[in-house]
C-alpha cells in the first residue's frame, strides 16, 4: 500500500530553563492510506510532541529527520505551505478542547472560520454544513448551540466540537491526540464509528494518539508503542495486544483496568518514566523492566519477526511470554450500610438561562431534575453518565461551587447554603475537588511549586523549607518527578498535568474528594498508579470519595456503589457488581453495551525473528 505519511528518524529536542529535553530519538515509521495507525505510551513518551514537530507547532524546537506527507516534507515547508495545509489537507484534534476553543467566539463561528479560510462558500452554507457537523459528533439541537461559546459546553461536548472543527474540510489525515478523553462511552463509540465512515466513504486516513489501549485494540489497524522518546514496539493491531514482543507493551497491557479482579489492586509498572533531560543509556526502559539483564545497559537492536512486529529490545523471540504473578489483593472496601452520611442531596434542582441579547429571548435550561443522594463515609461512590447529563455539575453543587435553584444540599451536618464565610474558609479544609480538565484548572503563569503549596499557604499551615519539601513530596506520591518543581503547567503533558491537580487535592489531608474524571488523561500504567494510591489513601485515613467518570471499567474497579445519571436525574443506584451483573435502566445496559471494549490476551503466535538490526554491541 501507498503511505501517506511516511517519517523517517524524527528526532525533537526541547530547550527549556532546565536543559534539553530529548523528546523524540530517531523514530520511523509509515501510515498507509486510508488506514487507523495508533500511537500509545505513557504521558511524556513523545507522543504528542511527535505530531506537534510533523505539523510544524514547535518553533523552538531542533528538530531534525524527515516526515513525507503525500510528495511534501513537512519539515522543509514555509510557514506559509504548512499553514495552507493544516485544516485543509490536515486536520488536529487537539488533547484539551477548552485551551483551544477562543472563549471570545462562540463555536460555530470558530468551525466556520475553518470553511472560509480555505474555500469560497457563502456564510449560510458554511453555516449549515457547521450544523450538520456538530448533529454527526453528537450535539443535540445543534442548530441553536451553533451560538453558544464553548464555556457553556462540558468538556465532553467541547471535544465533540474540536472533532467537528477537524472534520468539517474532510481532509485526507486526521491526527486525533487523545480525541476520545473525555467522552462518555455512548459517544466515544459514536466518534469512533463515525471516523470508520469517513475512512470507508473518503479514503481518510486517521493517526490517533491515545492511553486508551482497550479501544485502540479495537480500532487500530497497527500501533506504534513510545516511551521516554523512543519507539519500543510496531507491529500489527492484533498480534501487539494479543501477544506483546517488548516488556513495556506487556506492562501497559497489565496496567489496564478492563483487566479486572474484584477485590485486587491494578498491577502498574514500578517506577516512573525517566527524565528526558538525561535518559538513561542502553535500553532507556531497563530500569523499570522485570527482565532486565546486564546486555541491557547496552543500545539494544531492532528485530523484524516475520508477522510484520518490530521491537527495540535484546530479549530473543522465545523469552515473550509474560508471566506475571497476579496482583496482590486489596481488602475490598465495605459497603455503605448504616456508615454516617458525609454528604447527603435532597431534590436538588439547578436552572441556567441560556440565549438572550440580540439572539431573542432567554432560554431556561433545566440541568439538575430533582437528585437525591446520599454519600456515606469511608466509601467511593461512582457517578456515570454521557457527557452533558450533568455530572460535573452536580459534583459542583456539592462542593459549594455553584448554589441550587431549589433543594438541599448538607456537608458532615452542616447544611451548605447556611454557612457563614468562616464556616466555609474552615469546609474548604474537608472537601476538596479534582477537576475534569487539568490545564484550564491551572495557572499558565504560576510555577507548580506554587500551585501545589497554595492549600499550605491560603490555610496558613506551613512556609518556606518545609513548604517546599511537602510539595515535593506530594509531587513524588503521585507519580511526578521532584526535579520539576519550578516549570509551568504548560512544561507538562496532559496526564503530567492532572497530576498536579490531584497533588493539590490531597495537600490538606480532606475527608472527601470529589474526583471529577481523575483519570481519564492518564495512560494506563500512571492511571494504575493514582487508583493504587486513591484506594490505599482511603484505607489509611478514612477518605470518602465521589469518583466522576466515563471509563466503566474504571469506575467498576474502585467503587461501592454506581449512581447512573441520564439528562439530569440518577435512573439507577445499587451496588457495583449488581449494577454490572444485571443493570435493570435502559440507558444503563445501553452504556455497558458501548463499553465492552477489551484488551486482548494470549498465547504468542508462531511468530519468528527474521532479522536483528543495529544495537550496541558487547
Amino acid at each position: 500500500m501507498t503511505p501517506i505519511l511516511d517519517v523517517r528518524d524524527l528526532t525533537v529536542d526541547i530547550p527549556t530553563e532546565d536543559g534539553i529535553v530529548h523528546a523524540v530519538n530517531k523514530v520511523s515509521f509509515r501510515v498507509e492510506k486510508g488506514t487507523l495507525f495508533g500511537i500509545a505510551g505513557e504521558s511524556g513518551s513523545g507522543k504528542s510532541v511527535l505530531t506537534q514537530a510533523i505539523m510544524g507547532f514547535l518553533p523552538n524546537a531542533a528538530i531534525s529527520g524527515r516526515a513525507t506527507f503525500e510528495s511534501d516534507d513537512l519539515l522543509t515547508l514555509s510557514s506559509r505551505r504548512l499553514r495552507a495545509l493544516r485544516g485543509a489537507r490536515i486536520g488536529m484534534i487537539f488533547q484539551d478542547p477548552l485551551s483551544s476553543l477562543h472563549p471570545y467566539y462562540t463555536i460555530g463561528a470558530q468551525i466556520a472560520e475553518m470553511i472560509h479560510t480555505h474555500e469560497k462558500v457563502s456564510h449560510k452554507e458554511a453555516k449549515a454544513r457547521v450544523i450538520e457537523m456538530l448533529s454527526r459528533v453528537g450535539i443535540r439541537d445543534a442548530k441553536h448551540r451553533y451560538d453558544d461559546y464553548p464555556h457553556q459546553f462540558s468538556g465532553g461536548m467541547r471535544q465533540r466540537v474540536m472533532i467537528a472543527m477537524a472534520l468539517i474540510l474532510n481532509p485526507p489525515l486526521i491526527i486525533a491526540d487523545e480525541p476520545t478523553t473525555a467522552l462518555d462511552v455512548t459517544v466515544q463509540a459514536q466518534i469512533i464509528a463515525l471516523l470508520d465512515e469517513m475512512r470507508r466513504e473518503l479514503g481518510t486516513t486517521v493517526i490517533m494518539i491515545t492511553h486508551d489501549l482497550s479501544l485502540l485494540s479495537s480500532i487500530a489497524d497497527r500501533v506504534m508503542v513510545m516511551y521516554a522518546g523512543n519507539r519500543m514496539e510496531l507491529g500489527p493491531s492484533a498480534t501487539l495486544f494479543s501477544a506483546p514482543v517488548h516488556p513495556y507493551t506487556a506492562g501497559l497491557l497489565n496496567s489496564s483496568p478492563a483487566r479486572y479482579t474484584p477485590g485486587s489492586m491494578i498491577e502498574p509498572i514500578t517506577g516512573r518514566p525517566p527524565s528526558l533531560l538525561a535518559p538513561p543509556k542502553g535500553c532507556v526502559f531497563r530500569p523499570r523492566c522485570a527482565s532486565a539483564m546486564d546486555i541491557c545497559t547496552r543500545v539494544p537492536p531492532l528485530r523484524l519477526f516475520d508477522d510484520g512486529t518490530e521491537a527495540l529490545c535484546w530479549k530473543e523471540s522465545e523469552d515473550r511470554a509474560q508471566s506475571r504473578a497476579p496482583a496482590e489483593a486489596g481488602e475490598p472496601v465495605a459497603p455503605p450500610g448504616e456508615r454516617t452520611a458525609m454528604i447527603e442531596a435532597a431534590n436538588v434542582h439547578l436552572s441556567f438561562e441560556t440565549g438572550g441579547g440580540m439572539r431573542g429571548l432567554p432560554k431556561e435550561l433545566h440541568v439538575l431534575k430533582g437528585i437525591d443522594l446520599t454519600l456515606c463515609k469511608g466509601e467511593t461512590l461512582g457517578l456515570v453518565g454521557e457527557s452533558g447529563c450533568g455530572k460535573s455539575t452536580f459534583a459542583r453543587v456539592l462542593a459549594g461551587l455553584i448554589p441550587a435553584s431549589s433543594g438541599d444540599v448538607v456537608v458532615e451536618g452542616q447544611r451548605l447554603d447556611e454557612l457563614s464565610h468562616a464556616d466555609w474558609r474552615a469546609m474548604r479544609k474537608r472537601i476538596q475537588l479534582v477537576f475534569q480538565d487539568p490545564f484550564g484548572s491551572l495557572n499558565p503563569r504560576r510555577r507548580v511549586s506554587s500551585i501545589i503549596g497554595d492549600p499550605f499557604r491560603i490555610h496558613n499551615v506551613c512556609s518556606g523549607a518545609e513548604r517546599k519539601r511537602r510539595v515535593q513530596a506530594l509531587m513524588e506520591r503521585v507519580g511526578l518527578n521532584p526535579e520539576h518543581y519550578n516549570r509551568y503547567p504548560s512544561e507538562f503533558s496532559g496526564g503530567q498535568r492532572q497530576r498536579i491537580g490531584i497533588a493539590r487535592a490531597l495537600a490538606l489531608h480532606p475527608a472527601i474528594i470529589i474526583f471529577d474524571e481523575p483519570v481519564s488523561a492518564l495512560d494506563v500504567s500512571i492511571q494504575a498508579q493514582i487508583l493504587n494510591l486513591m484506594r490505599h489513601l482511603q484505607q489509611d485515613m478514612g477518605l470518602t470519595y465521589l469518583f466522576i467518570s466515563h471509563d466503566l471499567s474504571v469506575v467498576r474497579h474502585v467503587c461501592d456503589r454506581i449512581a447512573v445519571m441520564n439528562k439530569g436525574r440518577i435512573v439507577e443506584l445499587g451496588a457495583a457488581e449488581d449494577i454490572y451483573a444485571a443493570p435493570r435502566d435502559p440507558y444503563t445496559r445501553e452504556l455497558m453495551a458501548a463499553s465492552m471494549h477489551e484488551v486482548a490476551a494470549g498465547a504468542l503466535p508462531g511468530r519468528k525473528l527474521i532479522d536483528s538490526i543495529g544495537g550496541e554491541s558487547a
